[in-house]
């Protein structure tokens, strides 16, 4: 019986060696992946409730103010004061156009309601929302309101104050679209000007369409929680657990997660949970909760916010890492069988120099170290290898050559080789940056040819493209080395001017660009004059973003136009025009009126 030699002893021990160690270093990295997976996701879902929660209160913020602003309407304390809704009134005519725009404009809203003090509440001006859109109530179906909550607790506010109402579901009669919808209330007084509190202006807020629209954006995985200070849920996946104490059965989120107590109690702020760690407590599941101060005008009242994703869905990456983790172990098995063998054969320095030349694949000290004269095997794979990384080497500098010439046309225009509109938005978006870094500001010009088109259509669109590249040389020639051209498009140019310069150098390089462009072009045997009409637009006067920037001085550049060609106009001038304009449109709206109220006063005696 022939006994296993030493070589083969020594193959199988390398190679187990080899596979315990691939298949430990795989279970290792499953392992790692799934906690990072589950904690990433933690964080994420955290961060979107944050997000989420942001959103909610700014929503409700922005419901208050719009509610601020109907109250400090002049005509509604007037209104409130004096109309009892019997009789009409332009006024009141006039003011319900105003609530009429509020609901077109959030279509959130279900009701909008200005509320007199007197006659036990009643409702003068009121739009509700049913199914054939908005709808206005009047004459005998307004309503006295005065004894419900939203109506008699911001009428013991002072003006200015929000109240909130808790979220419950609208069992109100009338109430349209509202009938049984989850509702949310904004209210604030409305106040004379003595600061008497004369009435109140209410909006109604459809709850679950707000929350839908805060949610818009999240992934579709996502599942959205939403309790009271008390624990009621508001939103829940399974829609039959909200709104429990509606219908006399009490579903809470303390109760469906345990970990959220600590929330309802106050002693957390957030709660962070996953079935990956506490199955019993989140099982399947991810989840983040997260309590909010709720309503400016309750007290100690709060929200608390939730998202979940299902564990599944976090794992599924580990799941395909799994798979990859078995077939790299597999690999590696054979590997070090392999490798065991060739070891055993005292073949463990030529492989040895082939490793290190692997891993220097570009360094020649270590291709001068290959087995290149031999012969066999060894010598074979060595050439392989070093002719293979001659033509990685080669293919490399052509792919580096070809990536420098797409980056080049991706990013400059073909005929004028100037800075196209991408690359010149992104060289306009650092500067914004630095010039806010620096205090600094900077200029952009926008250059539109005036002749351009008759030239294209007079002498050819050969001549065209050349006129075109010799307003971009005479361009060039004009502006300082650190100032930066690009053509738009067309017969359209741009100019950036960056540095504390820029606010008094802009008109003079807008007047040298027009002399330049002023002068003659001559282009196969053909004189020809080209022209410009050039907007200016200023950071951060004129504004602080890249593209209103270029939209300011476009402006500005048309108004140039249609007040004469070859001219430039700043964008503040423009303003300044149209503020001029404005004015005087109402001081004649002013004049007519006051003649009309004159002859209506000389005509009164004679009726």
């Amino acid at each position: 019986m022939i006994r296993p030699g030493l070589t083969f002893k020594l193959s199988i021990l390398l190679a187990c060696i080899g596979v315990l160690a691939s298949g430990a270093t795989g279970y290792y990295a499953y392992r790692a992946n799934r906690t990072m997976l589950v904690k990433e996701a933690a964080h994420s879902l955290l961060t979107s409730t944050e997000l989420l929660g942001q959103r909610f209160s700014e929503s409700i913020d922005d419901v208050g103010a719009d509610a601020l602003v109907l109250a400090s309407l002049p005509s509604s304390a007037e209104i409130a004061s004096t109309d009892d809704g019997s009789r009409a009134n332009p006024s009141r005519e006039r003011l319900a156009q105003v609530y009429s725009s509020f609901m077109i404009h959030h279509a959130e809203y279900l009701q909008i309601r200005l509320i007199s003090r007197a006659h036990y509440g009643l409702e003068l001006i009121r739009f509700d929302r049913d199914a054939d859109g908005l709808m206005r109530v009047e004459g005998g179906n307004l309503q006295e309101k005065g004894q419900f909550p939203y109506v008699f607790e911001p009428l013991a506010f002072s003006p200015g104050r929000i109240y909130t109402s808790p979220m419950s579901v609208n069992h109100e009669y009338g109430a349209h679209a509202a009938q049984g919808k989850p509702t949310l209330r904004v209210g604030t007084p409305v106040a004379n000007a003595q600061g008497a509190v004369v009435g109140v202006v209410v909006i109604d807020v459809d709850l679950a369409g707000l929350l839908k629209r805060l949610q818009s954006d999240l992934p579709s995985d996502y599942q959205v929680y939403l309790a009271n200070e008390w624990g009621d849920f508001l939103v829940h996946p399974d829609t039959s657990k909200t709104f429990g104490f509606d219908r006399g059965r009490r579903v809470l989120m303390q109760d469906s997660f345990a970990v959220t107590k600590p929330l309802f109690e106050q002693k957390e702020s957030e709660v962070l949970v996953n079935g990956l760690a506490r199955p019993r407590q989140a099982q399947g599941q991810v989840l983040a909760f997260m309590r909010r101060p709720f309503g400016a005008s309750g007290g100690n009242r709060f929200i608390v916010i939730g998202l979940g994703k299902p564990l599944e869905d976090v794992l599924s990456g580990a799941h395909l890492l799994g798979g990859s983790i078995i077939r790299m172990v597999l690999i590696s098995s054979v590997l070090a069988l392999f490798l065991a063998i060739l070891f055993a054969r005292a073949l463990t320095k030529p492989l040895h120099i082939l490793a290190y030349a692997a891993t220097h694949l570009f360094a020649e000290h270590a291709m001068e170290t290959l087995p290149l004269k031999r012969t066999d095997e060894i010598g074979v794979l060595a050439r392989c290898f070093d002719r293979l990384r001659r033509e990685i080497r080669s293919q490399m500098d052509a792919l580096h050559v070809k990536q420098r010439e797409l980056v080049h046309l991706a990013t400059h225009d073909v005929l004028t080789g100037l800075p196209n509109r991408m690359l010149f938005m992104e060289k306009l978006e650092r500067a914004i940056q630095e010039a806010t870094r620096r205090r600094e500001g900077l200029a952009v010009l926008f250059v539109d040819l005036d002749r351009f088109k008759q030239i294209n259509d007079q002498f050819g669109h050969s001549v065209g493209d050349k006129v075109l590249v010799a307003v971009a040389r005479r361009l060039k020639q004009v502006l300082h080395s650190a100032d930066v051209v690009a053509r738009l498009g067309g017969d359209e140019f741009i100019v950036l001017i960056e540095g504390p310069r820029s606010a008094e150098a802009a008109p003079g390089i807008a007047s040298r660009i027009m002399d330049t462009l002023n002068e003659e072009i001559v282009m196969d045997g053909q004189s020809m004059t080209v022209g410009a009409s050039i907007g200016i637009s200023q950071f951060p006067d004129d504004s602080g973003t890249a593209e209103e920037l270029l939209l300011n001085a476009d402006a500005a550049m048309y108004a140039a136009k249609s007040g004469g060609r070859c001219a430039y106009l700043r964008y503040h001038d423009v303003l300044e025009a149209r503020r001029g304009e404005q004015v005087q449109r109402v001081e004649a709206v002013h004049a007519q009126a006051g003649e009309g109220a004159t002859e209506g006063h000389e005509a009164e005696p004679t009726a």
